[in-house]
């Protein structure tokens, strides 16, 4: 259904980075699974994320470099913004103390952009998909903003009304 994509993509942008590109597949493996501990593969990303006030800005920054080329491969841009909120993610859940540590070691954020990546240049992607995807987490997001304004007016009300 969506093999057609490729070819528009290919005519669109002739020098199309192959689906397989050694540095993004390194970087990756580096970032999220390059140490063995027992029977887990953790990488620099949970390391570096130790690291207070810096370390997760420091592996977002690193993690960026598999969204740079995903852009210049012409991928949709759902996936982009996709493989942005899973950075975003991992970057604000890795911010929260110890809670934030353990999740840097078990979300690996990279290796599911790698994983979109390849199935967008593939053609393999559903772009509806993800649009669905970045709907819910906007509105999840909206529903942040709201309730605490929402509760902010009912509580100035609810104490207006006994003074």
């Amino acid at each position: 259904m969506y093999s057609g994509y490729t070819e528009k993509m290919a005519r669109r942008r002739p020098n199309v980075i192959p689906p397989e590109d050694p540095f993004i597949e390194w970087l990756a493996w580096l970032m999220d699974n390059s140490i063995k501990i027992g029977p887990w593969r953790v990488g620099l990303d949970g390391l570096i994320g130790l690291v207070p006030g810096i370390g997760d800005m420091t592996a977002s920054a690193v993690s960026t470099f598999i969204i740079i080329r995903a852009m210049q491969a012409g991928i949709p841009k759902s996936s982009v913004i996709r493989m942005v909120i899973n950075v975003g993610l991992d970057s604000l859940a890795g911010s929260i103390p110890l809670f934030g540590d353990i999740f840097d070691f078990a979300f690996k954020s990279n290796t599911y952009n790698l994983q979109i990546y390849r199935e967008a240049l593939q053609g393999e992607r559903r772009p509806m998909r993800d649009w669905l995807f970045i709907t819910i987490i906007c509105l999840i997001l909206l529903l942040l903003v709201l309730l605490p304004i929402i509760g902010l007016f009912y509580l100035t009300r609810f104490l207006t009304s006994y003074l």
